[in-house]
């Protein structure tokens, strides 16, 4: 069994950065692939970055050159440092990892960006 802990998100103001981690414990070799989603209040939950197993990165265009996925193997911990917020940054950001062939979902972690 795998164990995801997020940490990391709070209030920020408007232009302010945030760094993210999910760190896994358990019955762990390594992460294969990892994705950071947000769900906003009353909308769907959406895909905000994801990593491969080699390194590669992807964005969707409202966050791309402002967030920045990454991992640390020997920690078996993703992060995702967010930067120049906006109030539409707002919701529950949840990491999402792949161990094996299964996935795993962490508990979440709220995200305000408010003046």
């Amino acid at each position: 069994q795998v164990q995801l802990v997020e940490s990391g998100g709070g209030l920020v103001q408007p232009g302010g950065s945030l760094r993210l981690s999910c760190a896994a414990s358990g019955s762990i070799f390594s992460i294969n692939y990892a994705n950071w989603y947000r769900q906003a209040p009353g909308k769907q939950r959406e895909l905000v970055a994801d990593i491969s197993g080699g390194g590669t990165t992807n964005y969707p265009d409202s966050v791309k050159g402002r967030f920045t996925i990454s991992r640390d193997n020997a920690k078996n911990t993703v992060y995702l440092q967010m930067n120049t917020l906006t109030p539409e940054d707002t919701g529950v950001y949840y990491c999402n990892v792949r161990v094996g062939s299964q996935w795993y979902w962490g508990q979440g972690t709220q995200v305000t960006v408010s003046s």
